[in-house]
């Protein structure tokens, strides 16, 4: 029988490596193995469908999980990249496809915006995540589960390694 230690619920850290598929199997993303996924459950740190597929999980758990883009990145919201002059960006910095950055849009709410290209004089971005409107499928194995230290839970993050195991 699995101790409470061992078991994923909020304020515990969890090391946990992944691969990360779309629909058509391609691989999006993936943990390595000297570099698993570490993070404190509860705080947000995951996409929903994650956090609530990993809720009482325990070390040594290898399963699959689809999550829809409603649980996941969220749903397109807008009909795709927009060109940007590359004069709107500051001189000297460097923009690169794949980035997120933080803008405010005409009323002042900030807001994120991710880099989908650029060109000599245009950058197209979008305010949709790259993996907005995609179900998601991950391969889990569950590695390490420990409670969070007051310091880990004050600062939102996982300190050092934390006994995980290859």
């Amino acid at each position: 029988m699995t101790s409470p230690k061992e078991t994923i619920a909020d304020g515990k850290v969890v090391f946990l490596h992944y691969v990360l598929t779309d629909t058509d199997g391609d691989v999006i993303d993936e943990s390595t193995p000297d570099d698993p996924l570490a993070y404190i459950h509860g705080t947000g740190t995951l996409i929903p469908g994650m956090e609530e597929a990993l809720v009482g999980r325990s070390v040594g758990e290898q399963f699959k999980v689809v999550i829809p883009p409603e649980r996941g990145y969220g749903v397109r919201t807008t009909d795709g990249p927009k060109p940007v002059p590359r004069s709107a960006f500051p001189e000297g910095f460097e923009v690169i496809p794949g980035m997120q950055l933080d803008s405010e849009d005409d009323d002042g709410t900030e807001m994120a915006i991710w880099i989908v290209d650029v060109d000599d004089d245009v950058v197209y971005v979008d305010t949709d995540h790259p993996l907005a409107g995609v179900t998601l499928q991950f391969d889990v194995s569950i590695l390490t589960v420990r409670d969070a230290t007051r310091e880990e839970l004050a600062h939102g993050h996982v300190h050092g390694a934390g006994g995980a195991h290859h």
